[in-house]
């Protein structure tokens, strides 16, 4: 048992908090002795619904091992993280089935893995093959929706997929999408070329949530009748935003969110393998791509098109503050309660009985990201330090 002192992230007012084994004991009024500003922020940590690796370490490599997996985790401690969806991207059924294979054989090893692991994602291989809304994923692996093939992946991850992206025009999708809410699988929209009646036609299946919005498109679509404008007008789907600072511009983040609302959006890293990595070139089966000065993740040999993310869960909060002006509860509730709504997984609140899923920061005069003092997961100390008494 230990008990800490920090200002809620809800409004500034001073805590003592206390955690007894993997809950919050209680949490009453602090009086501080110095002064409040010298005080760090305490909330409840932070669950990223896409991440697909770290440090050089990608999920969706086919000779993923278990080891990696727990080295791939581990560093997201350090950006206020206690649970996340390792993402695997369209390939191979012989390549996801090792990845899903390792991150299973991960977390049955290894208790804190099998709690930051709440599910895993698999973004594909359902998807478009058009330039653009396929992304970087690779054409020759994208194909119709199978049901008895995400059966098996789903054997070999133990269950632990729960959260499918999916474009609604290929063959299949609906059935697959009808198939996936039956079996308790959370279905997201992304990647696609659809038509709005397609969008509207997945939402009515079933579907919950868009992936990325606004990114996986093409370059030009109709100014009217998109795939954007269907999800982002439609009332039932949450949306999910990488907020890195480079993937969507400041106007469009506020629009989004002003649409949605801060209740119905999700902010989601999208971490690449080369998160966490120096600026400079490097390479994998995706190409070759480049990590410029500003951390921007770019196709190697340009500087517009991106290639991913290399940024974590708490720059995002912190660019959804200065992008969308809203407050630091909104931004961490689109990071850390949203998510945990979505795939129906506990919420944390600073509340008596919750799970001790918790992080200690500071926001720095430059704002352009949390700055983490101590990450918390199941009451246990993962990350930093935090003055316990």
């Amino acid at each position: 048992m230990f008990t800490l002192h920090a200002r809620s992230f809800e409004n500034g007012e001073p805590l003592q908090i206390t955690v007894q084994g993997d809950r919050i004991r209680s949490v009453v009024p602090a009086w501080p002795t110095s002064s409040l500003a010298e005080w760090p922020f305490v909330a409840p940590a932070l669950f990223d619904l896409q991440v697909n690796g770290y440090g050089g370490i990608w999920f969706s490599n086919d000779e993923l091992t278990s080891s990696e997996v727990l080295k791939t985790l581990k560093p997201f401690y350090r950006h206020g993280v206690t649970r996340l969806c390792p993402t695997l991207i369209t390939n191979s059924f012989e390549g996801l089935s090792a990845g899903f294979g390792a991150i299973r054989a991960a977390c049955e090893s290894n208790p804190a893995a099998d709690r930051m692991v709440c599910g895993c994602h698999l973004e594909g291989p359902y998807i478009s093959s058009e330039d653009g809304p396929r992304g970087a994923h690779p054409k020759e692996h994208v194909r119709a929706a199978d049901w008895a093939e995400f059966q098996k992946l789903q054997e070999i991850s133990g269950n632990r997929i729960k959260l499918v992206t999916i474009a609604p025009e290929v063959d299949g999708a609906l059935d697959f999408i009808r198939h996936a809410v039956t079996a308790g699988v959370v279905i997201a929209i992304g990647h696609t070329a659809a038509t709005p009646e397609q969008v509207s036609a997945a939402v009515e299946a079933g579907a919950e949530l868009s992936t990325h919005l606004g990114n996986g498109a093409h370059a030009m679509i109709h100014r009217h009748r998109n795939y954007i404008f269907e999800q982002l007008s439609d009332p039932r789907l949450v949306a999910s935003l990488i907020v890195d600072g480079h993937h969507l511009p400041a106007s469009l983040v506020r629009t989004f969110i002003k649409v949605k609302s801060t209740r119905r959006t999700i902010m989601t890293c999208d971490a690449a393998g080369w998160a966490g990595c120096p600026p400079g070139i490097y390479e994998s089966k995706l190409g070759r791509s480049e990590i410029l000065e500003n951390g921007k993740l770019v196709v190697a040999g340009q500087r517009e098109l991106l290639a991913g993310s290399a940024q974590g869960t708490d720059t995002c909060v912190a660019k959804a503050i200065e992008f969308a002006g809203v407050s630091l509860k909104e931004a961490i509730d689109m990071a850390s309660k949203n998510p945990a709504k979505l795939l129906g997984s506990e919420v944390v609140r600073l509340r008596r009985g919750s799970l001790a899923d918790l992080m200690i920061f500071r926001i720095p005069p430059e704002h352009d990201r949390l700055e983490i003092e101590a990450t918390i997961a199941s009451g246990e100390l993962m990350y930093g330090q935090v003055e316990v008494r």
